[in-house]
């Protein structure tokens, strides 16, 4: 065993656990572990970093003096500010007759269905919106190359010039282009109304051919919205409201053809026209689809004579101005009077009535002879060369 003198010389150093028990008794003898120093060290490397993340901290705050602010909690140091309602305190957001304990005195109560507004209520207004004729189902129900490009035309029409429109001002889009496929002035096809004179760089008839906006990929979800609403046109859906209309344009512009035609009423951010006289008349429409679509493409460039030529022969006032002429050779359809008063050629008649007599049978004939009769009204009865005139 071990001499006292072995625990209490001043050499000999003390256990970690000296510092805070009893001594060790003299008769026992260990060797322990020097673990005291090293925890004191880590004790006050962690003491250490806090400081230093402190510092961190606190110094930027101290050296901006106005991004105090950061520091507050939510609005605990704003006592003043204006506090929204929740949902059940206001009127007509909770169960029936909660207005009733939040309604202040004198704010009118909502009545059901008050305040709730659809797209399809609309911006749509105007003076002849469906009170005119009605455009003729147009069915596509070509199978193969044919319905696939018609819809992938007709899709990209109404994604690029009403993608933002509410569903009204997407179908009456779609309509202007059908109601052109059925017009003996367009193309027979939809891809071919869509992209007719894009080979000319002004002479687009729907803008986005010709303007660059083909270089922007199209966003899935308005596509898709797109591609419903053709596809629903090509299966033969009428949007009545735009009738006959063939041609629109935004509210922020005028075109100069725009007095010309027939307005009819404004839907979303368009306004749409129809042809004024023989060019507009139901008659003149034909809502056969014999296929044959081109490449869903806009045409390659040429800036021939001839294709400037055709361009400007789509000029809606060059069209309706030669709808307006005399009757055509050959056709029997009247489209108008001659300009120098000639007389109209009469109304087609069916065989039933060519046979009883066709236009005679509504001729003024054999009048009694009356006295004191207006000059203006002399000629009541009889066809006018010029209606207005």
């Amino acid at each position: 065993m071990p001499s006292d003198a072995a625990f209490s010389g001043p050499t000999q150093p003390q256990p970690c656990w000296a510092e805070w028990e009893e001594p060790r008794p003299r008769d026992f003898a260990a060797r322990f572990p020097r673990r005291c120093r090293h925890a004191r060290a880590r004790r006050k490397r962690r003491w250490s970093l806090g400081l230093a993340a402190l510092a961190a901290i606190a110094l930027p705050a101290f050296a901006a003096p106005g991004g105090w602010d950061r520091f507050r909690i939510a609005d605990a140091l704003t006592p003043d500010a204006p506090l929204r309602p929740m949902p059940f305190e206001q009127a007509g957001s909770s169960f029936p007759g909660s207005a009733f304990y939040y309604l202040d005195a004198g704010m009118p109560v909502l009545k059901v269905g008050e305040g709730i507004r659809s797209d399809a209520d609309d911006a749509v207004s105007g003076p002849a919106l469906g009170t005119g004729p009605a455009a003729r189902p147009l069915h596509i129900d070509n199978s193969g190359v044919d319905r696939t490009r018609a819809l992938q035309c007709l899709t990209a029409a109404v994604y690029y010039e009403a993608a933002s429109e509410p569903d009204a001002g997407q179908r009456a889009v779609a309509q202007v282009v059908l109601n052109r496929v059925a017009h003996p002035a367009y193309p027979k096809t939809v891809c071919g109304v869509v992209y007719q004179g894009s080979e000319q760089p002004t002479g687009c008839q729907f803008s986005f051919a010709c303007d660059g906006s083909l270089a922007r990929h199209p966003v899935k979800l308005f596509w898709d919205r797109a591609e419903d609403v053709a596809r629903q046109a090509l299966a033969g859906y009428v949007y009545r409201p735009v009738g006959l209309a063939t041609h629109y344009h935004t509210v922020q512009v005028n075109p100069y053809w725009a007095p010309s035609l027939h307005y009819l009423g404004t839907i979303g951010a368009h306004r749409f026209y129809s042809f004024n006289g023989a060019a507009g008349n139901p008659a003149a429409f034909r809502f056969a689809y014999l296929g044959g679509e081109p490449m869903a493409l806009p045409h390659p460039r040429d800036d021939s004579a001839a294709s400037a030529a055709s361009a400007a022969a789509l000029d809606p006032v060059a069209v309706q101005r030669a709808f307006a002429l005399p009757e055509r050779a050959g056709t029997g359809v009247r489209t108008g009077g001659s300009a120098d008063g000639a007389a109209a050629a009469a109304p087609l008649y069916t065989s039933e009535l060519r046979v009883r007599g066709g236009d005679a049978l509504y001729r003024m004939r054999d009048l009694p002879e009356a006295q004191g009769i207006k000059a203006e009204y002399a000629n009541s009865g009889r066809w006018i060369a010029q209606p207005g005139g």
